[in-house]
């Protein structure tokens, strides 16, 4: 019998699970609750919803070689280390290639995920969506959770007067001049988009 298996968001780690599902000859369903494959990848102007996502010229600090899936290497002209819109490009063409698409459906939630009164037999999960107004529960053998890190900043700012911009960056220079800026970063994105913001 095939074994369902719920894939939540469809991103980078989504995407991957999906193909591997496929592989094993298992029946992936991909909740994204977004319009767009990519997760974090897919740029848009804003945050919403506490969802986050890259700067407009963000270039990968990893190169191509160690960022690319195994079964679906970048293609020769890409640079070695790419932009933003690239990679985004790429995830689309692996989605295409592999015709993942199909097994995702956009604009639907994850509300709940819970053991079956009978888990202890079967294994199963109770997954409730909601799409729109709509709100369904299916059974699925399986959970797969790829929503990544860095979907709810968790910074205690109650008493700082900011513009409720944490945890996603500015996506216009514009939008900050003639503002001071405080950048709290440890990683190596810090300094990288506290330079983006001071052009």
């Amino acid at each position: 019998m095939v074994k369902r298996v719920a894939v939540i968001g469809a991103g980078v780690s989504g995407l991957s699970s999906i193909k591997c599902c496929l592989d094993e000859d298992l029946e992936p369903t991909c909740f994204e609750r977004s319009t767009a494959i990519g997760g974090l990848w897919k740029f848009t102007e804003t945050s919403k919803d506490g969802m986050t996502g890259v700067y407009k010229s963000l270039v990968t600090n990893v190169c191509k070689e160690m960022s690319c899936y195994s079964d679906f290497p970048f293609q020769e002209d890409y640079p070695n280390f790419m932009s933003q819109e690239k990679f985004w490009n790429y995830l689309q063409e692996f989605a295409e290639h592999f015709d993942l698409l199909k097994y995702i459906r956009f604009r639907t939630t994850v509300c709940s995920i819970t053991k079956r009164p009978d888990f202890s037999e079967t294994g199963q999960w109770d997954v409730v969506t909601e799409t729109e107004e709509k709100r369904e529960t299916a059974v699925f053998d399986a959970v797969m959770v790829c929503t990544g890190h860095f979907l709810n900043p968790r910074l205690p700012l109650e008493s700082f007067p900011d513009d409720g911009e944490e945890g996603h960056p500015l996506v216009q220079t514009s939008e900050i001049a003639p503002k001071e800026v405080l950048v709290c970063d440890q990683t190596l994105e810090g300094p990288i988009t506290g330079g983006h913001q001071s052009r």
